[in-house]
């Protein structure tokens, strides 16, 4: 079953609009119209081009990777269970007892800070680097957004751009009616392409963007909280509880169930 929202989206993008035009008695072979695409579609890359700079573009194949593949990220419930358990070994056998942990942590920002707190860095100073690590991930995703962003904003304009240079060459020559009229409804085409790709494809992208960074954005400052709670020495308690505060009620009902039901089968 497909599970990705973005593929889902744009097929029923597509088959909305495809299904409209033949609702409306519109003709699909109106949309091959290469002038349009041209148009359109590199006049958007142009723009997109002008207003970032090409270390920044170069990041675009990897951003729809992102849109279009499921994020891995550590689930939120793991995480509390997994730092319950760091803690309560560090409350019985002290905090260098998870240096033989450390390799086996994949998320290379939880392994980053587990390292800086087994080795005895100050509070304030894993604080400070690991906020810094998240402002500029949250910058760079900040800015892979808004090349998408900036693309929704130019191709609706490309589209009435298009829909007039259309205009311009179907009045040149108004001595065929059935000509022209064909023509005038082929010069919109653009208009419908620039709306279509600005709206169903670009906004959207760049708001699916913006939302997998808050939500890494989140399991990171989850993982800050965890990593220094362990330094400072809190019960497992005390870590369930202030972790807590990154679920949602729906996820907290779950866990306290679950957790009721370990502690019924050790009982």
């Amino acid at each position: 079953m497909m599970k990705n929202s973005t593929i889902i989206g744009l097929i029923l993008g597509f088959a909305a609009v495809l299904g409209g035009m033949v609702l409306k008695g519109a003709s699909l072979s109106s949309l091959v119209n290469p002038a349009a695409f041209m148009i359109i579609i590199v006049g958007t890359a142009a723009s997109v081009m002008i207003a970032f700079p090409m270390s920044e573009l170069k990041r675009v194949g990897s951003l729809f990777k992102i849109a279009f593949t499921d994020q891995k990220l550590p689930a939120r419930e793991k995480l509390i269970e997994q730092f319950m358990e760091w803690a309560s070994i560090t409350r019985r056998e002290g905090l260098l007892a998870l240096e033989a942990r450390v390799d086996e942590i994949e998320d290379p920002f939880l392994r980053n800070g587990m390292r800086m707190i087994i080795d005895g860095n100050d509070q304030d100073l894993v604080r400070d680097v690991l906020l810094e690590d998240i402002a500029a991930t949250e910058e760079r995703h900040k800015t892979g957004a808004q090349i998408f962003s900036q693309a929704g904003t130019y191709a609706p304009t490309l589209g009435v751009l298009g829909a007039v240079v259309g205009l311009v060459a179907a009045l040149s020559d108004m001595s065929d009616m059935d000509h022209l009229a064909k023509s005038i409804a082929a010069a919109f085409i653009a208009t419908l392409l620039g709306i279509f790709t600005g709206y169903v494809l670009w906004h959207p992208l760049a708001n699916k963007l913006k939302r997998l960074s808050k939500q890494e954005v989140q399991i990171r400052l989850m993982m800050l909280e965890g990593l220094l709670s362990i330094q400072s020495g809190v019960s497992t308690i005390a870590i369930n509880q202030k972790l807590s505060v990154f679920l949602t009620p729906t996820e907290r009902q779950k866990l306290r169930e679950k957790e009721e039901g370990a502690g019924e089968q050790k009982a």
